[in-house]
């Protein structure tokens, strides 16, 4: 059977019974007792938070506050030192400890390798800060903070294993030939030799590169990671999708600077107006203005992040033109940014205009950032 236990509590609280121990004579013995019994105390409370952590209630605090405690399963040590690898701050560690702690992680390094995995409790906490939220203004607000995490562990070099990036048939690819370059796709790769789809100029014309010229093969992984090797061309070859042009590398693949923003490829529609730029006054007095152009043009974004995107239209859009664009979001709402043109690219297929955002407000960011991470996904 079990022998009864005393608490430490029980023994500071009455420690008349300790006395019995000591002779009256000496006191000291029973004053380091107490000491001693102080530290106990105090390393045990220490202990416990260092075992558990210390939770952050982004969902809502008072009634708002999820129900419920979860389980404390990792080491907070644990959790730092993820979060430090990862370049996180202190106030980005405790929200990230909330994530995990609101999905019941067990293993937050697992997690973090695992952008699927990772995405899934982002989701999660995304969903319960709706729901917990007492207004609007404090939901948005919590989700800026939670989608700003999330895009600094997407940019972050802490997930950009080369060791795991496979170049595979069907994977979208960028060959740069000299200052030049051109989207292709692979059709086939084994060892060091790849075979990608013969590059074509904007007006759909195949080029012309010799064989033993010095390329750049880049692609980009599922979890946006960037990746490129170096080959010479090994010449034209026949394939059952056509011609292609074979390419010899090194194997030594390199990874590249990632994408601040995670980017998504869609097809959703949308409107734009020109902006213009209205100078008033003179010297000191002289102040400018964004003006809306009434006119209306359309289109439909390809890509996106809360970066940029990608805009498929046949508006005459020039390089440095700034624009307002309202893209179709649900019935009762449209994301509003305003962006610049930085570059065109013109083809069969119609003309791409890529857009700098220049402004994203707090609701905008958190609805693309939806989009991006697929969160509004069933």
């Amino acid at each position: 059977m079990m022998a009864p236990m005393v608490s430490i509590s029980a023994l500071i609280a009455y420690p008349f019974p300790l006395q019995t121990y000591f002779k009256k004579d000496n006191p000291e013995e029973a004053r380091l007792l107490v000491i001693a019994i102080g530290v106990i105390v105090v390393v045990s409370v220490l202990g416990y938070f260092i075992r558990n952590g210390v939770s952050n209630p982004i969902a809502g605090t008072g009634k708002n506050k999820s129900p419920g405690a979860s389980p404390r399963k990792f080491n907070a040590f644990t959790l730092h030192r993820v979060a430090s690898s990862y370049g996180l701050n202190r106030e980005q560690t405790k929200l990230l400890e909330y994530v995990f702690r609101n999905d019941a992680v067990t293993d937050p390094e697992r997690v973090m390798r695992t952008p699927a995995l990772l995405d899934r409790h982002f989701k999660r906490a995304f969903r319960t800060i709706e729901k917990n939220s007492s207004t609007d203004e404090e939901s948005q607000e919590r989700l800026v903070k939670l989608f700003s995490l999330r895009n600094v562990i997407e940019s972050s070099s802490g997930t950009n294993d080369a060791s795991s990036a496979r170049l595979s048939e069907n994977t979208p690819a960028i060959l740069v030939s000299g200052r030049d370059s051109y989207p292709v796709k692979v059709l086939s790769t084994r060892g060091q030799t790849v075979v990608v789809e013969y590059p074509r100029n904007a007006l759909g014309t195949p080029i012309r590169i010799s064989k033993g010229t010095k390329i750049a093969l880049s692609f980009f992984t599922k979890s946006s990671n960037g990746f490129s090797y170096d080959g010479t061309v090994g010449g034209a070859v026949n394939t059952d999708h056509g011609q292609g042009l074979q390419i010899s590398h090194s194997g030594r693949m390199k990874p590249l600077v990632k994408r601040k923003f995670r980017r998504r490829t869609i097809d959703i529609p949308c409107e734009f107006f020109f902006v213009k730029i209205e100078e008033t006054g003179t010297g000191k007095k002289k102040t400018t203005k964004l003006v809306v152009v009434n006119r209306k043009y359309t289109g439909l974004i390809k890509d996106i992040s809360v970066g940029g995107c990608a805009l498929k239209s046949s508006a005459p859009v020039q390089i440095g033109s700034r624009l307002k664009i309202s893209i179709d979001y649900d019935d009762n709402y449209a994301i509003n940014v305003l962006g610049q043109a930085i570059r065109t690219n013109r083809s069969t297929a119609g003309t791409i205009i890529h857009i700098k955002f220049l402004k994203v407000p707090q609701r905008a960011f958190n609805s693309i950032s939806t989009i991006v991470f697929g969160y509004n996904d069933d």
